[in-house]
């Protein structure tokens, strides 16, 4: 199968309705990772195959989590996973990435621009230094522990919003370690096509 095909099986099996414009352009930033990746130290995967699921299709598991919300902002985004996938894929959500890593925040301006992302926009700094902005969801892959990532967040919460934290493995010990203010609402183990390692979505509110 070519590139193109794993997307779009992986994409058949997960359930998810990605029209073939969007899956065109998923598959153009991950030639925009590979093409910049030298340069901005972006991933360690360098087999582009590995990059669909590994990058899309894992990022798209976050497409049934963000329901109504018309605002995001992915933490420590990277190379811009999950955001990118997401933004593309819901061009109706405003999405904010963030890094403290100005070599990366470079790439996700250059992506945004390349692949005409005009709901996207990018911050480079850190996540507890931004100031008036919130947003209803707010997500993070692999960035930090739960305790953390709902710490240092919690001012850019929309009352009534949502943290969905992408995880490997369940992660019972972190979720014993959240502050008193934040709750979990569910944690989902989730199926990655043709990526054979464990995942969970945990998603997390501001407790009433």
């Amino acid at each position: 199968m070519n590139h193109a095909q794993t997307l779009q099986a992986g994409i058949a099996e997960m359930g998810l309705d990605i029209d073939a414009a969007c899956q065109t352009k998923l598959l153009d930033y991950v030639g925009l990772l590979q093409k910049w990746n030298k340069t901005y130290n972006l991933t360690a995967l360098r087999d582009e195959r590995l990059m669909v699921s590994h990058h899309l299709l894992d990022s798209l598991t976050l497409l049934p989590y963000i329901g109504s919300a018309r605002t995001m902002l992915d933490v420590g985004s990277g190379g811009g996973q999950p955001g990118i996938p997401a933004a593309i894929c819901r061009p109706d959500v405003a999405v904010t990435l963030l890094d403290a890593n100005t070599k990366k925040t470079s790439f996700l301006q250059q992506a945004v621009i390349e692949l005409g992302l005009s709901n996207v926009r990018v911050i480079s700094g850190r996540v507890e230094a931004l100031q008036n902005y919130q947003a209803e969801l707010i997500t993070s892959r692999a960035f930090a522990e739960l305790a953390d990532f709902v710490n240092w967040t919690a001012h850019l919460l929309t009352d009534g919003g949502r943290w969905a934290a992408m995880k490997g493995v369940y992660p019972e010990a972190e979720i014993s370690r959240l502050p008193d203010f934040a709750e979990v609402e569910t944690v989902n183990a989730l199926h990655v096509p043709q990526l054979d390692a464990e995942r969970h979505m945990v998603l997390l509110r501001k407790k009433a």
